[in-house]
């Protein structure tokens, strides 16, 4: 049932990223185009998003625990380190250049778009070498 949940969700927001147009690059490059023909549906979506995001929280973290988990998994740091902001910078530089983020990329793939595949390809490169690092230097803090 879990997979099955999962799948739907899945399914509910990759329709919702094809719809409001993000998963098409060259609108969400037209965003950034404040100087030139400047599309604002971004915002509406992010906008969407957000209001989405804080109904959601506030009806599910009423209950003692999710549906399919033991506990919720949500985040206990609120340290702000060179990682994220690294992290973060990479996102928003990528997103920039290429009109792709993780969630509009992988709807995308969907529609044939081979720059799309292209940046899934690469995104999965950035995850596996910042794993492997990230492991890498895990193990050299173990030893030394």
């Amino acid at each position: 049932m879990k997979l099955i949940s999962a799948f739907l969700i899945g399914i509910v927001f990759g329709t919702g990223i094809i719809l409001s147009g993000m998963a098409n690059p060259a609108k969400v490059i037209g965003f950034f185009d404040i100087a030139g023909a400047w599309d604002p549906s971004l915002i509406f979506v992010m906008i969407a998003a957000m209001l989405t995001a804080m109904v959601g929280y506030r009806v599910v973290l009423v209950r003692p625990r999710p549906v399919f988990e033991p506990e919720f998994n949500l985040p206990k740091s609120k340290l702000i380190d060179a990682p994220l902001v690294l992290g973060s910078a990479t996102f928003g530089i990528g997103w920039g250049i290429s009109g792709f983020c993780p969630g509009g990329a992988i709807p995308a793939l969907g529609t044939g778009r081979g720059e799309a595949l292209i940046f899934v390809a690469a995104m999965m490169v950035g995850i596996l070498l910042t794993r492997t690092l990230r492991n890498m230097r895990a193990q050299q803090l173990r030893t030394a």
